[in-house]
């Protein structure tokens, strides 16, 4: 979404970073490209105005102008307010300690993906919160509404209130309230009814239902590709309902990501969720701080942690560690990793969380390198037996050709699959030299390039000195290019593996 954002911040810091020293008339023309880049990418014009004047404020200030490095000065502070911009550092979740049941009303237009929206957040909330919950339809205008939500309610195994045709929404919202206090569900997801555009028959309907549930968070979904329309909605619902925070929807989309960057400063309201996806568990919490350094460039490893955490199953990371501290790395391992790297969301989701290697994935596009590269791997390493996968040595020219028609590719594509193979081989014995994962710790913190970082992952190999942790792109790791990670950011599990011997 902020690619085009992104790419044009990126050439004006890198005009500035070039420089030894800076003048005030080169911030000052720096503000100017950034604010145009702003209107351009559908920024609302007082929050870009308000932004340009705070920075620019705090750039030319004798203390950065004068420091060593003015450029990344100035590139710090960009930063920092673009976290303010955007709702500031901390995280504001859902409220749910209250007495049950937890109202959670969701509002919006319709097609903006309330439904979906509602269902994601119940997945959620079970699994992350433990939290039992139910979801009632209230929209009875839209044809099959109630039926989409108790579809969507199996999928993610959790309870919807039985469909009564002909019943109004205060009266569905009712007897959601009884049902969820005789079943003792913890939260009541309420999806209500959208429209086209605001009116006053959506309002006084949004106003009856929030008087009889009495809801502890009332949640506006809009579709983020709707520009900066979206935050005319929001200001339109904030009027008349009492909003808690925003649902962005699609922020995976081509648009040009105004939405997000003004949602806060315009309505005050807290972006909570942002919708990143299709599937049903394609929703994360809002952090300001990783939006910013994605539209900076700077990668989002924090995200890209959390994601490794969820993904892989903690007996594979537990045999990987083991194996990586023998020495040991054979077909199915690499099998294992390219599954996990598909499961979090393929190359291009994890080339750009990933600090440094946004001209990686330039490239990767540029080579039309897609997640059909891992399926072809995958293909190629399935068609082998058990005993080629546990010993690739195994594999000589008329087993390469078995195996390149078995999964329709070529055998110089099963070659590049071995030697791949072969050069994270040689990476495990590297780290098994270094004393094993307890060395590759040693990376965090230390200003490991972006192959270390994902070296230091569960389930993706990677070196100093080494081939990156994903296969294929080739890069070094260890380099000094990349932002260290700081260990005290990842979560428990993680870090409990990294300092085992």
């Amino acid at each position: 979404m902020f690619d085009n954002l992104s790419d044009r911040l990126g050439g004006v810091f890198d005009r500035l970073k070039g420089r030894g020293a800076l003048k005030e008339q080169d911030v000052r023309d720096a503000m100017r490209e950034v604010r145009v880049a702003l209107l351009e990418a559908d920024v609302a014009l007082p929050v870009a105005r308000r932004f340009i004047d705070a920075v620019t404020e705090k750039a030319v200030g004798q203390d950065v102008l004068k420091s060593v490095t003015p450029g990344q000065q100035v590139v710090k502070i960009v930063h920092d307010e673009l976290v303010d911009m955007l709702g500031g550092p901390e995280t504001e979740g859902l409220i749910l300690e209250a007495k049950p049941p937890v109202v959670i009303m969701m509002v919006g237009l319709q097609g903006s993906g309330k439904t979906t929206t509602t269902a994601k957040l119940a997945k959620l909330i079970k699994e992350k919160h433990g939290k039992k919950a139910m979801m009632a339809s209230l929209d009875v205008n839209r044809p099959a509404a109630q039926e989409q939500l108790a579809v969507l309610g199996e999928q993610v195994e959790t309870a919807t209130l039985p469909i009564v045709a002909g019943q109004q929404p205060v009266d569905i919202a009712r007897r959601a309230m009884e049902a969820a206090r005789l079943q003792n569900f913890d939260v009541l997801l309420l999806d209500t009814a959208g429209r086209l555009h605001v009116d006053e028959a959506l309002m006084a309907e949004m106003k009856a239902v929030s008087s009889v549930s009495e809801p502890t968070e009332v949640l506006l979904v809009v579709d983020s590709l709707t520009g900066q329309d979206a935050v005319n909605v929001a200001q339109s619902f904030g009027g008349e309902v009492p909003l808690t925070g925003v649902v962005l929807t699609r922020m995976d989309g081509d648009a040009r990501g105004g939405a997000a960057l003004s949602m806060r400063a315009v309505t005050g309201k807290p972006i909570k969720f942002a919708g990143t996806g299709e599937k049903l568990d394609a929703i994360e919490a809002f952090r300001a701080g990783s939006v910013a350094d994605r539209i900076l460039g700077m990668g989002d490893v924090v995200s890209l942690v959390e994601k490794a955490a969820a993904t892989i199953k903690e007996e594979d990371a537990e045999l990987l560690a083991k194996r990586m501290s023998q020495g040991q790395f054979d077909l199915n391992d690499l099998r294992m990793q390219l599954q996990q790297m598909q499961n979090m969301g393929g190359l291009g989701m994890l080339a750009g969380m990933m600090p440094g290697m946004k001209k990686a994935k330039a490239a990767m596009a540029a080579a039309d390198m897609d997640d059909k590269v891992l399926l072809h791997m995958d293909a190629i390493i399935g068609s082998m037996t058990a005993k080629e996968r546990a010993n690739p040595a195994l594999m000589n020219a008329k087993r390469k050709r078995r195996v390149a028609a078995g999964s329709g590719t070529e055998v110089p594509q099963v070659n590049k699959v071995l030697k791949m193979h072969q050069e994270m081989g040689r990476a495990m014995k590297q780290i098994k030299k270094m004393g094993g994962l307890k060395g590759l710790a040693s990376m965090f913190g230390g200003g490991g390039g972006p192959g270390g970082m994902m070296g230091g992952l569960p389930g993706m190999g990677g070196s100093a000195g080494g081939p990156g942790g994903l296969p294929g792109l080739g890069g070094p790791g260890g380099g000094s290019g990349g932002p260290g990670v700081d260990p005290n950011t990842l979560p428990p599990e993680l870090r409990d593996m990294l300092n085992k011997k």
